[in-house]
């Protein structure tokens, strides 16, 4: 079982070190760090998941970051969610309820002129 923990609203500069020195610090332990970048620019996307060895040190670390002040923010701890498939992160694993194509279609299956009703028998 992964014991992960969810760490947002992280400032741009915060990397995987700062956060290892903050758990160190508060004798927190962390298998490893990973903060979330941005693929082409490299700059962090303010969040990291972090890798607790069991359930009782990943609510501590909950306990300690969430909520807590870095500079102007409050960062976000909590467990971390179980990574979605792409069909799900692009929302086409849901049920369609009649979008715009569909109401476009239907439009586009009603001539609205006289023109258009002898235009769509011809063809």
């Amino acid at each position: 079982m992964s014991y992960t923990v969810f760490l947002g609203n992280l400032p741009a500069w915060v990397t995987a070190d700062d956060i290892m020195s903050w758990l160190h610090a508060e004798n927190l332990v962390a298998d490893s760090v990973k903060v979330i970048r941005n693929p082409e620019t490299q700059e962090s996307k303010g969040f990291a998941f972090i890798e607790a060895p069991n359930v009782e040190e990943m609510n501590a670390i909950i306990r300690r970051f969430d909520r807590a002040p870095l500079e102007d923010r409050m960062l976000r701890a909590n467990p971390a969610q179980p990574p979605r498939s792409k069909a799900q992160a692009k929302g086409t694993d849901r049920p369609r309820r009649g979008g715009k194509k569909q109401k476009r279609q239907a439009k586009q299956s009603q001539p609205r002129s006289a023109f258009a009703q002898e235009l769509a028998k011809v063809l």
